[in-house]
């Protein structure tokens, strides 16, 4: 599906509608944003683009976004890092971002190149699947994590889910930073 251009060699964000640079992964995030409105059933306002993350580093806060976190059942439950090339060296990061990014660990992290997707289990670190069919669709994901307690992250796992998260996302490159 084509991705909606801007004059500025950017491109229109499906879900927010705002002009964003095309760096990067931008059109992978674009196609991913569509498949979950259009073939999983989310509405756009179930997808925050750019979360912000802040993470309290000692003295100091290191600041950053998460690209897309997919609510359903009245909180977050899926993390999504939009990357090209291989998924699977995003694991560590997306994984971290699910376990740091609300006070409980959201239930699924996913890296997607907008074709593919691997899918973890946040608490286990489990994957669960390599396919864009592993994402859960909207009504799936209800009856999983409705019932579903929230699992908040150990302390004592905190500061190196934080060490891992800052050590893999301050590599990206061609992204805005916060």
């Amino acid at each position: 599906m084509p991705i909606a251009s801007d004059p500025d060699d950017g491109c229109i964000d499906f879900i927010t509608g705002r002009s964003v640079p095309d760096t990067g992964a931008e059109a992978n995030r674009q196609r991913i944003e569509r498949c979950l409105v259009e073939e999983k059933g989310y509405a756009k306002s179930d997808i925050e683009v750019d979360a912000p993350i802040a993470l309290n580093m000692g003295t100091e806060t290191y600041r950053s976004t998460v690209d897309l976190v997919v609510g359903a059942a009245g909180r977050r439950c899926i993390v999504i890092k939009c990357a090209a090339g291989s998924l699977a060296s995003r694991e560590r990061e997306v994984v971290a971002a699910a376990r740091l990014l609300d006070t409980y660990q959201i239930p699924l992290a996913v890296a997607c190149d907008g074709q593919t997707a691997i899918v973890w289990d946040t608490v286990s670190g489990k994957q669960l699947g390599q396919t864009l069919s592993a994402i859960p669709t909207r009504s799936q994901a209800e009856t999983l994590f409705g019932s579903l307690a929230p699992q908040p992250l150990d302390e004592a796992r905190r500061a190196r889910q934080q060490l891992i998260f800052r050590s893999y996302d301050s590599m990206n490159i061609n992204r805005k930073r916060s």
